[in-house]
């Protein structure tokens, strides 16, 4: 069984989804379950709102997931584990405050040594915190991690090792006796019987001091699989906080699901991004061994050209199914090669339709127009282009580009654009000689 358990403290991002994308691929290929485990535990942040958001972009990315639950109606569960560890040993208190804690870690990298917690609070005799808690300051409990050296074969990484000493103890539970991500996922992986975590590789010094904790309790260590972590092309930070790279942008811009789920399934692999993938092309393609342990970078070109390739090659049928905007089949064959997203169909309406058309572009050629204007099929079909232009070519003498970019100007406002002879036969003729005399 496999899981992905955003916190909904804002909406998904591309790296989110790519985490989402590859959990449920490899679950789907393994003949494994899927689940949705919503970590709101932190109640300052987590909002019912990102909840259903968060489920709305899985939806629309095509993941299914077999059952969910949330973290905060298991609260009970993880107290009564925190209390057995405390009894075990396992859990102590330590009484330092964040800016005391911040201080250490300034001393220790000014004097070279690693940033690690000095458990100072172990040695606490029993007076030190009578006179802490009499003075009302509340402790946050660590867990003492033994000195076994900690080893696991990771699914992208390989062979990982972390030695004695190289980890702080970390906090499981906060001073105001909430408990923290690295306890609760533990609990939760145990209990819904979890056997591989795929995330990414900023999880690493998190999954060592994880794999201790499943030790203490008794429970089945899963098999981990590190994504390295993506960035923009630029190095910015995906982040909820920053809603940059959200999912929300990326439906905004009417982007193709399938589009997205092909190049997040297959950065970092050996496999190009030259065709759009299903789901089910998708699974069949998944190998963990494709991927490689070296950073990636998400670039929005190859998502948008990977999109513009999926529009272009749409039938009228299926076209009509995703925009609103009424148009015929007729104009949907000139200008679909000629269109990056689906917002481009609306320019094009405006352009070919829209009688208070303005042409910003001025057409020197007084004497091209005018022969244009009088030399206007009366019925226009996907003949007329050619029949035109010869005729204005034989009574103005004008040929070649300096015949033709002057009219496709004129009539559009644009220096490029679809094949005119599919173009000419969707303007009213009274228009096409309305632009003509501007």
């Amino acid at each position: 069984m496999l899981r992905f358990a955003p916190s909904p403290t804002g909406r998904l991002h591309v790296g989110n989804a790519r985490v989402a994308i590859l959990n449920y691929l490899f679950a789907k290929k393994n003949k494994l379950k899927f689940i949705l485990r919503i970590d709101d535990t932190d109640k300052n942040r987590s909002k019912e709102s990102f909840i259903k958001l968060i489920q709305e972009d899985l939806k629309w990315l095509g993941i299914q997931y077999d059952s969910t639950f949330n973290q905060s109606n298991r609260m009970k569960k993880y107290y009564e584990i925190c209390e057995i560890l405390k009894k075990k040993g396992k859990l102590y208190p330590c009484y330092e405050t964040p800016e005391e804690l911040e201080l250490k870690r300034k001393i220790q990298l000014k004097t070279g040594k690693p940033p690690i917690y000095d458990r100072s609070s172990l040695k606490l005799s029993k007076k030190d915190i009578f006179e802490y808690d009499r003075l009302g300051r509340k402790p946050h409990w660590r867990l003492l991690l033994d000195d076994d050296p900690i080893h696991w074969v990771d699914l992208i990484h390989k062979d990982i090792n972390f030695e004695k000493l190289s980890i702080s103890d970390p906090v499981l539970v906060r001073s105001d006796n909430t408990p923290l991500f690295t306890i609760t996922s533990v609990v939760d992986d145990i209990d819904f019987n979890i056997s591989h975590i795929l995330r990414g590789d900023d999880h690493l010094t998190n999954t060592a001091a994880q794999i201790k904790l499943f030790k203490y309790l008794g429970g089945n260590i899963p098999n981990f699989g590190h994504l390295p972590l993506m960035k923009s092309f630029s190095g910015a930070e995906m982040s909820k906080r920053s809603n940059t790279f959200s999912l929300k942008e990326i439906r905004e811009k009417k982007i193709n699901p399938d589009a997205l789920n092909t190049v997040l399934s297959l950065l970092g692999t050996k496999f190009s991004t030259d065709e759009i993938l299903s789901i089910d092309e998708l699974i069949d393609k998944l190998d963990l061994e494709n991927f490689s342990s070296a950073p990636i970078k998400f670039n929005y070109e190859d998502l948008y050209r990977l999109n513009s390739k999926f529009i272009k090659e749409l039938s009228y049928t299926k076209i009509k199914k995703i925009v609103k905007y009424d148009f015929s089949s007729s104009f949907w064959e000139a200008i679909k090669s000629n269109i990056e997203n689906i917002d481009d169909i609306d320019v094009w309406l405006d352009i070919i339709y829209n009688e208070n058309f303005s042409n910003i572009k001025s057409i020197k050629d007084e004497k091209l127009l005018e022969v244009a204007q009088f030399s206007l099929p009366d019925e226009i079909d996907h003949n007329s282009w050619k029949k035109w232009t010869d005729l204005i070519k034989d009574k103005s003498g004008i040929k070649g580009k300096n015949l033709f970019m002057p009219l496709r100007i004129a009539l559009t406002g644009l220096e490029n654009g679809p094949e005119m002879k599919l173009v000419l036969p969707l303007m009213k003729r009274e228009e096409i000689i309305r632009r003509l005399k501007k």
